[in-house]
């Protein structure tokens, strides 16, 4: 039963790593990934002394941070919510609701976005037309745009990522919630002193993986809702490897730019799993 998931790694995720020499070489299709020249480290200095590419990194970082900040808590607080609903029919609705955006591609949902806050024809334009006589460009300013990233993407993924989060929380004992009843523990207190530490692995497991992605912004979600007005704050290391990459043909330097993504994501997962084990909460 394993073999077909061994020789999927094998195939799509081993073996390409051997078009990692590319970025070691400068690349022609005309000459292979063999044929081409070696040229070391050429492509790393020449990503590292360009602006935009640091620029890119930095945006990068920024971007997902935040977003880690301020959208891991959320499919946490959403598990705990589920929990203490007792009618099970309003409990199935609202989980169904939750998750629901998950299955909804990054197309669908920067659509959406952009009819709520397109500042000619938005839904929230329209309204505040009608009450100030006057509209906000908010997918053109960076600060309101960083705000519209950051909730689109808690929105799209909180309700699907609670899930996890429930399955833990069915192994937490229930005569410990009856006891704390019983010494008069309320539910703040029954949360903060049992709900809590019970999923305290499973959050430490999600932030460890959370962290091993900071460097992958995803593709669709900037591609979808990215503009020009706002390419200093919006470019990020996918839209980068696709402009330069793909339309600009300079794949060498692009694959320099991903193995430096993959090797900051795997130093951030090994310097969190570290500090996790400080607490006996690592993976290994």
């Amino acid at each position: 039963m394993f073999l077909p998931v061994a020789v999927y790694f094998l195939i799509f995720r081993y073996a390409p790593m051997g078009g990692l020499m590319i970025a070691f070489k400068n690349y022609t299709f005309y000459e292979g990934v063999f044929g081409s020249q070696w040229v070391g480290l050429d492509n790393f200095r020449l990503l590292f002394r360009d602006p935009a590419a640091f620029q890119t990194i930095r945006n990068t970082l920024y971007l997902s941070l935040l977003s880690i900040a301020a959208g891991f808590p959320f499919p946490i607080l959403l598990a705990i919510l589920f929990n203490e609903v007792r009618t099970q029919w309003f409990k199935k609705s609202v989980q169904t609701l939750m998750y629901l955006p998950h299955f909804l591609s990054w197309v669908i949902v920067g659509g959406m976005v952009i009819t709520i806050f397109a500042q000619e024809s938005g839904v929230v334009n329209h309204v505040l037309l009608k009450l100030t006589g006057h509209t906000v460009p908010f997918l053109f300013k960076e600060g309101s745009w960083l705000a519209i990233f950051v909730g689109s993407g808690i929105w799209k993924t909180a309700g699907f990522g609670a899930i996890i989060y429930l399955a833990a929380l069915t192994t937490i004992d229930s005569s410990l919630y009856e006891a704390a009843c019983m010494d008069g523990a309320g539910k703040w207190r029954q949360i903060w002193h049992i709900t809590l530490p019970g999923i305290r692995p499973t959050i430490m497991l999600m932030l460890i993986l959370n962290m091993g992605h900071v460097m992958e912004v995803g593709f669709d979600q900037i591609y979808n809702l990215q503009n020009a007005t706002v390419s200093g704050i919006s470019e990020v290391i996918s839209t980068y490897i696709f402009r330069v990459g793909l339309q600009g043909a300079q794949f060498s330097l692009t694959t320099a730019m991903g193995l430096f993504e993959s090797i900051v994501g795997l130093t951030l997962v090994l310097i969190t799993n570290a500090v996790a084990r400080k607490f006996n909460q690592g993976l290994w």
